[in-house]
């Protein structure tokens, strides 16, 4: 059996230690990380610069809105909002039930007082008054003669009494005809225009039904609510400004003409009722307006547009740009913030009692990217609305 020879491993080359072999290796490695920090470095380094570089730069300037700040003056005055309503207005009605034989009106015309509206057919009424009037007029010709007899003694006192009696109740009963004849015939209590009517000829009408609705337009009232606090600027006899949506080109004056009695225990308001000269008659029942009531002396305030005042828990704010030179000589504006106190308003308007000067250049819109010192531009061409009394768009 021939022997069998296990390999060998080959025997080591002459001249190459072993731990040569092992760290070469790593020495290539750590050079490829170094190399890699040393990138890593470098490109950090350049960011780290240019921030620091561009930290050195100015701020761009925002753009901003702004107005010297002007007085102007301020009327007090007490606004409301209120409805209008008719001095003279009713539905008009029947007393009794009945076939429409005539209208005698178009509506939304203008009607005379006791013109006709609505003729309800009598004939059988008619008919039955004037039975009720023959009866009593036979009555009356019987009392008449029995009062002759009765001078010769040939009736008692008794009948003549009788006759008497029996005249009166038929002549009653004629006059109670009578009347329901003529609630046949429904005329406008009073003089105004009539309204949309349901009501056609040959329809029949229950008493109670509604056959239009009369109103009168001129003059025309207002009521409104004034709070608690405001009752000492209102006064019988004082003006009242009155303007109402649909009519904005259009101011209409009158008079306080009544104060309720009593507040309401809910809202601890008052309502104030004014009379209105409404000669066109555009104002209408029922129609939303406003009321504006001018109390007291003018005053002047420092007025600004509301959007350039911000309001904060820690108190309420306006910026203002204020004028410097840069490091080149040229000048150019920076937002400076403002406490202030504001006071009334009016329209797109605040007043302000505190705080700013006269022809300050104050800050109207743009002011929430801005903060102390920030740079700004003004650019007006997109002003913030200022009308103290503005008049409401339809979109």
């Amino acid at each position: 059996m021939a022997d069998v020879q296990t390999a060998s491993p080959p025997p080591s080359e002459p001249g190459v230690p072993r731990k040569r072999r092992l760290w070469r290796p790593m020495l290539i490695m750590i050079a490829v990380v170094l190399l890699i920090v040393a990138i890593i470095a470098g490109v950090k380094f350049v960011q780290i610069s240019a921030l620091i570089a561009q930290s050195k730069l100015p701020l761009p300037a925002a753009v901003v809105t702004a107005m010297p700040v002007p007085y102007a003056d301020w009327q007090p005055s007490v606004s409301a909002v209120g409805s209008m309503k008719a001095v003279r207005g009713v539905d008009v009605t029947t007393e009794v039930g009945g076939i429409v034989r005539t209208l005698g009106f178009t509506p939304g015309q203008q009607v005379a007082a006791q013109a006709l509206l609505v003729q309800l057919n009598a004939d059988a009424d008619l008919a039955q008054l004037h039975s009720l009037e023959a009866t009593a007029d036979l009555a009356g010709i019987v009392l008449k003669r029995n009062k002759a007899q009765l001078a010769v003694n040939a009736v008692s006192h008794a009948q003549v009494d009788t006759d008497t009696a029996d005249l009166k109740a038929k002549l009653a009963a004629a006059e109670q005809q009578r009347a329901l004849v003529a609630k046949k015939t429904i005329r406008a209590p009073f003089a105004g225009r009539i309204g949309i009517t349901g009501v056609n000829p040959g329809q029949y009408l229950n008493p109670g039904d509604k056959i239009a609705t009369l109103q009168t337009f001129d003059p025309i009232y207002i009521d409104f609510n004034v709070p608690q606090n405001q009752l000492g600027s209102i006064a019988i006899g004082q003006q009242v400004l009155v303007t109402a949506d649909g009519l904005s080109e259009q101011t209409f004056t009158g008079r306080i003409s009544t104060v309720d009695t009593q507040f309401d225990p809910t809202t601890r308001n008052v309502t104030v009722e004014a009379t209105v000269e409404n000669p066109r008659q555009s104002l209408v029942p029922g129609m939303f307006a406003r009321a504006v009531v001018n109390s007291g002396a003018s005053q002047r305030y420092l007025t600004v547009p509301q959007t350039s005042v911000t309001y904060n828990p820690y108190g309420t704010t306006v910026f203002i740009a204020t004028s410097s030179k840069n490091d080149k000589g040229e000048e150019v504006l920076s937002a400076q913030q403002t406490f202030i106190k504001t006071g009334p308003t009016r329209g797109d308007q605040v007043a302000i009692v505190s705080g700013v000067k006269e022809g300050d250049l104050l800050i109207t819109s743009g002011q929430m990217k801005l903060k102390n010192g920030s740079p700004v531009k003004v650019d007006n061409r997109a002003a913030p609305l200022n009308d103290p009394a503005p008049t409401p768009q339809e979109h």
